[in-house]
C-alpha cells in the first residue's frame, strides 16, 4: 500500500466526538518523545501533518487523520510525562483509556518504543494492560537506525525475556527510523492486510 492522500480531521479530548466509527482506525501511542509524530509523518510521507517538537509532551489531543479517504490513522498523548501537574497527568489517562477501551472502530495500537533504552517498566506495564483488556497492539521499536543489526537483535530480545512470564507468544514487532523511512512498508502491508481481512460493524 502507499499513502497518496493524508489530511487532518479533528482533534480533541473526548471520545464523543471522535469521527464517526465507521472506517477502520490505528492509532499510535508511546512514551512522550519517543517519536509517535515523527512516524505518523514518514509513514504518511508528510512532514508537517503530525506536528513534532524537541520538547516532549506535544499531543495533547486526540489527532485524527484520514488517509486515502478511507481508514484512520491517530496520534495519541505521550504516556510517562513527569513534567506536568498530576491534575493534568490523570486527565490524560483517562482520555486514552476511554478511547483505548471505547472506541470500536480501532483495529490495532501501535505501541511505540524507543530501542535504544533497555526496557522500560511503564512500556511493559502499559502492554500487560493491553493484554489484560483484551486491546489488539504490536510493538513498534522507534530510532532503530542508531543500533546495529546486533543490537537491534538484542533489544527484541530483552524484551522477550522480561515478557516470558506473562505472554505465551510475543505480540508482532516492527524495526522502525522515520529518518532512515526503515520499516515503512512493512507497517503499511501490515495495515492493508488488516483493512482487508478486519471487517468494521457499525
Amino acid at each position: 500500500m502507499e499513502v497518496v492522500k493524508a489530511e487532518f480531521v479533528v482533534s480533541n479530548t473526548k471520545i464523543e466526538r471522535c469521527p464517526k466509527p465507521d472506517r477502520h482506525e490505528y492509532a499510535f501511542i508511546g512514551r512522550s518523545n519517543v517519536g509517535k509524530s515523527s512516524l505518523i509523518n514518514m509513514l504518511t510521507n508528510n512532514n508537517k501533518l503530525a506536528k513534532t517538537a524537541a520538547k516532549p509532551g506535544k499531543t495533547q489531543l486526540i489527532n485524527h487523520f484520514l488517509i486515502n479517504e478511507s481508514w484512520y490513522m491517530v496520534d495519541l498523548p505521550g504516556y510517562g510525562y513527569a513534567r506536568i501537574s498530576e491534575t493534568t497527568r490523570q486527565q490524560f489517562d483517562r482520555m486514552i483509556r476511554d478511547y483505548i477501551l471505547k472506541r470500536e472502530n480501532l483495529v490495532c495500537l501501535f505501541v511505540l518504543i524507543d530501542s535504544r533504552l533497555e526496557p522500560q517498566k511503564i512500556d511493559l506495564e502499559f502492554m500487560e494492560w493491553l493484554g489484560g483488556n483484551g486491546v489488539p497492539f504490536v510493538m513498534v521499536f522507534t530510532k532503530a537506525d542508531k543500533l546495529t543489526t546486533t543490537q537491534r537483535q538484542k533489544c527484541i530480545g530483552e524484551y522477550q525475556q522480561k515478557m516470558k512470564d506473562t505472554w505465551e507468544t510475543m505480540p508482532m514487532a516492527f524495526m522502525t527510523s522515520s529518518e532512515k523511512r526503515m520499516g515503512r512498508q512493512e507497517m503499511l502491508d501490515y495495515i492493508e492486510e488488516l483493512n482487508r481481512t478486519v471487517k468494521i460493524v457499525n
